[in-house]
């Protein structure tokens, strides 16, 4: 909440103790033999309840001495139990359920105390005893229903986040699919132009027969069209990082994972589709980590070696080695990175529990 709505809040709860206690000790004012000491206690026993949010159990428990010392001092009616039943309420709302029931307890024995051989008072405590119970009830209702209003929330927002994500690896595969469409159809055409235009301009060299201007504009234009060609498709594929893996670390440190780098060997620069493919694999292991390994520790390891880069990202989260995951886009994404710089990828449960993401990479892949 913001600090309006903060200030909201403490001003109804405020409002809803000072009317609390406005009823107990109205009922009261009609008794003769109530005293300045009980209506101190009711007052304290009732204001307190402002501060059920900040401290539910001191406030349960200074209510629930106050108004059962209130009880065995005056004889009053039922309505002298209306501060401990809100105070019930709030406990239980907090999640302090047998907190609660402890004080409905000692309030209900401090009433029927009073006058245990009445009927009438026998009846009167089996009432309040409904109404204590009635309180558990619905503070547990709405700790539930607020939980579950904290849940639709958060997965609406991973609704939210999975669509951005799902739009964004649909564009990601149009492209790549558009980059194969063209390089299966116009590729292959524009080599055989450009080489039978070699070879006529070849022949026409060695006979010693002038070249035909057309046939030396066809071998440029030829080669000009494979050069812009390449260019276009180099576009298409194009998915560049904005960032190294010790950034994405850093990030995802920051977004509340608990994550190490450690990089060994000679660091040294990587050719550029080794060094996406790196960022690209921590980036997916590291997604898949905060999103499905729970509160987990990660470690991000970073090998270089002769003439291979090993990456390994392990977590001690949730993963079962006997229900090992359905291999979804991501890690077929990272699979298919790896294969074609020809290297190998291993991602699955580890045997300790965890799960465990590890790539090598030749570093002369291109």
């Amino acid at each position: 909440m913001n600090g309006d709505q903060v200030l909201r809040a403490h001003v109804v709860d405020a409002v809803l103790a000072v009317v609390i206690g406005a009823i107990v000790v109205s009922v009261a004012a009609f008794d003769a033999d109530t005293t300045s000491l009980d209506h101190a206690l009711i007052v304290t026993g009732s204001l307190v309840l402002a501060a059920y949010r900040r401290a539910p159990c001191v406030v349960l428990a200074v209510t629930t001495v106050a108004l059962t010392g209130y009880v065995l001092h005056a004889h009053p009616g039922p309505v002298s139990a209306l501060p401990v039943v809100a105070a019930v309420h709030a406990a239980a709302q907090a999640g302090h359920r047998g907190v609660g029931a402890i004080a409905s307890a000692v309030f209900l024995g401090g009433y029927l105390a009073t006058d245990p051989t009445s009927q009438a008072a026998v009846e009167r405590t089996a009432l309040l005893a409904g109404w204590f119970l009635c309180a558990v009830v619905t503070g547990l209702a709405g700790r539930n229903w607020q939980a579950y209003l904290r849940q639709t929330e958060q997965r609406a927002l991973e609704a939210e986040r999975t669509r951005e994500e799902a739009a964004l690896r649909r564009a990601g595969e149009e492209r790549l699919r558009i980059a194969r469409e063209l390089h299966d159809s116009l590729t292959h055409s524009i080599s055989i132009v450009k080489l039978q235009a070699g070879v006529a301009v070849h022949l026409a060299r060695k006979r010693g027969e002038e070249v035909p201007p057309a046939l030396l504009a066809i071998q440029e234009a030829g080669g000009e069209a494979m050069r812009e060609l390449r260019a276009t498709l180099d576009v298409l594929r194009t998915d560049e990082p904005t960032g190294t893996p010790a950034l994405l670390v850093e990030r995802a440190r920051a977004a509340g994972l608990a994550v190490d780098l450690i990089v060994s060997g000679a660091e040294r620069p990587l050719t550029a589709t080794v060094d996406r493919a790196a960022y690209r694999i921590v980036q997916e292991a590291l997604t898949n980590a905060a999103r499905h390994a729970g509160p987990a520790k990660v470690m991000v390891q970073l090998d270089y070696r002769e003439g291979e880069l090993e990456i390994r990202i392990d977590d001690d989260g949730s993963a079962d080695p006997a229900r090992p995951p359905t291999e979804g886009i991501g890690l077929t994404g990272m699979r298919e990175r790896v294969t074609a710089l020809g290297g190998a990828l291993h991602a699955g449960p580890r045997t300790e529990g965890g799960f465990s993401v590890r790539a090598q990479l030749p570093l002369d892949a291109s």
